[in-house]
């Protein structure tokens, strides 16, 4: 066949470009658009095979073509098109025999760590049939080991086949088990969880993957040749598997910036594979990136801007293969002229707070943080027993490694399964109070038991989340060696400490999602859809932190879930989006020795029915009295507190019995789980079965119920020694409350009453525990919150310079802008490229590198939007948020930190953070109950006449919420009488901290805190990957350098990178 029609530009016949694809991708929208443009030069002619003759005709007769576009898809004859290459010496764009590579991941992977690009830490199974039992494999309840090489969940399990889109994530146990298959988008799905699968795959063969957690985002990229990549970014499938769409049924991408190590990989990428367009997968994760899959030639699509700059280095391509005597140099201007539909795009939002009204002054939000108290929990709960069976010091052994004297934790299921079947062997079939001639202590014993036994029962499954025990030796005795060589110790008693409860419940998820949803509609700017908008843009800088608390991660889980607008089971949520922090947002232990000397004093002011020693205070300043807040009958109020507290369990004794009865009659063996909390993990409902069956709400029965309230009586007084035990007020209280709430059905006559007196005394006790007055208050407060305070205002300078730095970048891109504006007003924009790698790895080099404390710093620049490819107004509007969740503790150790702060002897001449209405609404706000939140908003005036540099710049605005602070008691209206029959009570609405009208600075507020801080120099040092150019605020040089290679300069011989 001819080879065209022998056209000509400028003397020289056209290049013949032929498109050999099958005919189902040619007709792809972005395919169509790029072979239009390329048309537009004049300077190529287009040749289209078409399936007939690819598939039918001899290769000895398909059009004879200069340049050969050609890759395998599904039916295509690779090797027909090899043949045809070969035979007539064409210019492939995408070279054909690595395309073979990109079916077997195995391969691909094999390349990629040739190429020294970097790749998740992953192992190979190979199984020559389904099922085949390999000796290198093994797999245990939360990891899987390959070759020694141990993979703990979660862990990703994908097929070798590259075709084989169905790719596995396994979940641990700790964060409630189960699976999400991610596949190919299905409709508006691309990917389902199902919490009950926990085993992997044996019918194939195998890789698994250690999982990358990257705040929800993944990364496609782009390349046009090694010298172009353009990057986008998309929801992630690992969160809830609800595809994002546009208004045309588009999945929603906006484009991000490459890092220059980024763009090194990506040229790598093109290299390794010899693929000119070639799409690959990124994963951003702890501040490194790494490729994941490598799909081959892939367009982006619905970006004409990408259309311009893929069919201009096409062009450049092509003419430098086939005709480099002629110029590839842009034109002046583009051929062709495509209006590209401009998207709605929102306007610029200028918000004040609505909590403190305008300031007269144009501002921008770009702070928010958030310390939030975890949602309604169940009374946590410890059994403590002495034991020498030897069951249960052999299986001490087992866990420990055979050590006497160490001791040993058991949360996972295999372990806990263990001590369930030897605690199940050593229950008495006997019960206390039937004729048993056995001594009290003993009688105790088998009732601990007990209580253990039906904990373990309790749920259906094992998940650490819930359950944890530690078995401590004791006493030691020697004995001879099995061997007879000597003798070695071995223990004959050991402590059993039994932790359980605290478990989130069906009130606390809700709470959560409800407050998580209340946050996206009230924090952030309301026009268009505010916080989602951002978020989607990738002008939202997220990071969620958690406690190692199950109920905390939890409580973060379900917020998270609100904030964004997601769908699905808590479980992919939490691993995909919450960090867990435990140094930063768990543990009393460096100020244990300050606590007990405040419960000391509480305990001495409560019981000497003492009031007002060491007094301070003032009619005006009422807190600043050692104890303020106690009732002044608490020591009248101490012996009621006991009478109603015997009364109830005195109840629930009787309703336990009956339970006992039923249990005593089966047998141990046969368990019908009653409750399955891990099932329950997303549920934000009540269990309306077992509540008209007149059980407990939730996983609790009766004999754990009973285990509950006697362990209260018992440890409240001490009958013997005639003494108090006022540490227990917070916990009598806690059951109260959780009963009113979740166990009115059971109908406790005095249980209101007691209720009355608990939350009377409690008002008091729990302020006072963290300090007696407020100086303690403050010392105490500043030792529990210190890296926490640290972490808090490492973000907001972070947030400052980010903003300093942007705002000092977009004023000189505008005036480069201007200064350029008139020479190139009828020009398109032309492509961008690469910079030379050679200057990707100078400038990673030199520029300076942020040694930043926070973690997060090497990471900022990776979400940046591309303003160049966006169609977003102000794509220069940027927010952090960073949400800190946590307990009881560490909330009042920030709030007493905020409002104590300028007490301290450096800051006496200062005044208080908050003004003195807030202060006394503090006084009076007795409890900061669950989902209790503190709220620290910074905004920027963005006026233009405000220098950078003026500590005016920057407003902080501080907020909290009491949380749900309402007694089950009270009825206010019927949204609460709702709310009650629903187990769950409303969370107060936030409260302003400062006067309306008042300006609390930046300035004013790190100098306040700095002095209770941990130094940003005392937290770790990022990791700072090779290559990686630093912070955004710390690179601005390197920025500016790249923005400036944005325009295009008439006369610039150079290539220029995104």
């Amino acid at each position: 066949m001819r080879r065209g029609d022998g056209e000509e530009i400028r003397g020289h016949k056209k290049i013949t470009v032929g498109v050999c694809v099958m005919e189902k991708k040619v007709s792809s929208a972005p395919m169509g658009q790029i072979l239009d443009r390329l048309k537009a030069f004049g300077e190529f002619e287009i040749i289209h095979f078409g399936d007939k003759v690819i598939l039918e005709e001899p290769i000895e007769s398909w059009p004879i073509c200069d340049c050969l576009i050609a890759f395998y898809s599904s039916g295509y004859p690779l090797e027909k098109a090899e043949a045809y290459a070969a035979l007539r010496k064409s210019f492939l764009v995408n070279e054909l025999d690595p395309q073979r590579l990109l079916h077997d991941r195995r391969k691909v992977y094999e390349r990629l760590e040739m190429y020294g690009i970097p790749v998740p830490r992953y192992a190979l199974v190979n199984r020559e049939e389904p099922y085949q039992e390999l000796d290198y494999f093994i797999e245990e309840e939360d990891y899987v080991q390959v070759h020694g090489n141990r993979f703990w969940k979660p862990f990703v399990e994908k097929p070798v086949d590259g075709d084989n889109h169905s790719i596995m994530i396994y979940y641990p146990s700790s964060a409630g088990g189960g699976m999400k298959n991610l596949f190919r988008k299905v409709g508006n799905r691309s990917s389902e969880f199902h919490p009950d699968v926990r085993r992997v795959r044996r019918d194939g063969s195998y890789i698994y993957e250690e999982f990358m957690p990257t705040g929800g985002t993944d990364v496609k990229v782009y390349t046009v040749g090694p010298e172009y990549a353009h990057a986008e970014a998309r929801k992630s499938p690992v969160v809830d598997g609800v595809v994002m769409r546009n208004p045309d049924g588009k999945e929603v991408r906006y484009p991000v910036l490459l890092t220059p190590n980024e763009k090194h990989m990506a040229r790598e990428v093109c290299m390794a594979f010899r693929q000119a367009v070639c799409g690959f997968d990124l994963l951003r994760s702890d501040g490194c990136s790494y490729v994941c899959d490598v799909n081959g030639w892939s367009f982006v699509k619905n970006s004409h801007k990408y259309y311009d700059d893929a069919a201009c280095v096409l062009r450049k391509m092509f003419l430098d293969a086939k005709a480099p005597h002629l110029s590839s140099a842009i034109p002046p201007t583009l051929p062709w002229k495509v209006n590209e539909p401009v998207l709605p795009s929102e306007g610029l939002t200028r918000q004040g707070s609505g909590l403190i009204g305008s300031f007269g002054q144009s501002e921008e939000l770009r702070c928010v943080i958030v310390v939030i108290r975890h949602g309604d929990r169940t009374p946590k709960q410890k059994v403590k027993l002495k034991v020498t069976e030897e069951k249960l010091l052999n299986l001490m052994l087992k866990y420990n490694g055979g050590r006497p004297r160490s001791e040993t934790k058991l949360k996972s299921a295999v372990q806990l399964q263990d001590l369930l079947d030897a605690t199940r062997m050593l229950v008495p079939r006997y019960r206390p109070g039937r004729g048993s001639d056995s001594e009290a202590e003993d009688l105790e014993h088998a009732e601990k038991l007990r209580q253990v036994k039906a904990v373990l029962e309790e749920g259906g499954h094992f998940s650490g989340i819930y359950r944890k025990v530690q078995l401590k030796p004791l006493k030691w005795v020697k004995v001879p060696k099995g061997n007879g060589e000597g003798e070695e110790e071995r223990p004959v008693e050991a402590l059993m400490v039994l932790k359980y409860g605290g478990v989130l419940t069906h009130a606390g998820r809700k709470q959560a999602e409800e407050l998580g949803r209340y946050f996206r509609n009230n924090m952030y700017p309301v026009e268009g859809t505010g916080l989602l908008r951002l978020h989607s843009t990738y002008r939202h800088d997220l990071k969620i932190y958690s406690s190692d608390e199950g109920r905390v991660q939890m409580s973060a889980a379900a917020f998270a879930k609100g904030l964004l607008d997601l769908e699905g089971q808590l479980t992919p949520i939490l691993v995909s989006l919450v960090s867990k922090d435990s140094s930063m947002l768990d543990g009393l232990d460096n100020v244990s020795t300050e606590m007990e000397e405040a419960k000391a004093r509480l305990n001495e002011v409560i019981t000497s029915g003492a009031r007002k020693i060491h007094s301070n205070g003032t009619s005006t300043c009422p807190w600043m009295t050692d104890g303020a807040g106690l009732p002044s009958n608490a020591s009248e109020l101490l012996p009621k507190l006991v009478t109603l507290t015997k009364k109830v369990t005195e109840q629930v004794r009787l309703l336990a019995m009956d339970e006992d009865e039923t249990l005593t009659e089966a047998n141990p063996y046969d368990v019908i789980p009653p409750y399955d909390q891990a099932k329950a993990l997303g549920k934000t409902n009540i269990d309306i079965d077992r509540i008209a069956a007149g059980l407990p709400c939730g996983s609790e029965g009766f004999l754990l119920m009973y285990a509950r309230w006697r362990k209260l009586e018992r440890d409240l007084y001490n009958e013997r020694k005639e003494r108090f035990d006022i540490t227990q007020i917070p916990d009598v209280y806690d059951s109260c409350k959780y009963d009113l709430l979740h166990n009115a059905h059971l109908n406790l006559k005095g249980l209101d009453e007691l209720f009355k007196v608990a939350q009377h005394l409690a008002d008091g006790v729990i302020p006072n525990e963290y300090g007696i007055n407020p100086k303690q208050k403050l010392k105490i407060g500043s030792k529990i919150a210190r890296r926490l305070l640290g972490k808090i205002l490492i973000d907001l300078r972070n947030t400052r310079e980010e903003a300093l730095n942007a705002a000092e970048l977009k004023s000189n891109h505008d005036k480069c802008s201007k200064s350029t504006k008139t020479e190139n007003d009828d020009k398109e924009s032309p492509p961008k490229f690469f910079i030379n790698t050679d200057d990707t790895r100078r400038s990673s080099s030199t520029s300076e590198i942020s040694m930043d404390p926070d973690d997060d710093d090497d990471k900022e620049t990776k979400y940046r939007l591309d303003p160049k490819y966006a169609n977003v107004k102000t794509p220069e509007r940027h927010v952090r948020t960073r949400l800190y969740f946590t307990s009881e503790s560490h909330i009042h150790s920030l709030m007493n930190v905020l409002r104590y702060c300028n007490l301290d002897e450096s800051l006496q001449e200062e005044d208080s953070l908050m003004c003195q209405s807030a202060l006394e609404r503090l006084y009076k706000t007795k409890e900061l109950d669950y989902m209790s939140y503190i709220v620290i908003r910074m905004f920027e005036n963005t006026e233009l006449q405000v220098p950078l540099e003026d500590p005016k710049k920057f407003r902080i605005e501080l907020t909290f919420s009491r949380g749900a602070d309402l007694s089950p008691l009270e009825m206010k209206d019927g949204k609460a009488a709702s709310l009650h029959q629903e187990h769950t009570l409303p969370i107060m609405g936030p409260e302003r901290l400062q006067e309306p009208g008042s300006y609390l600075t930046l300035e004013k507020m790190e100098k306040m805190i700095r002095p209770f801080a941990m130094p940003a120099e005392d937290f770790p040092p990022p990791s700072i990957p090779a290559g990686f150019s630093g912070y955004f605020s710390k690179s601005a040089a390197v920025l500016e350098r790249l923005v400036n290679l944005w325009p295009f300069h008439k006369n610039a011989a150079h290539t220029n990178g995104k």
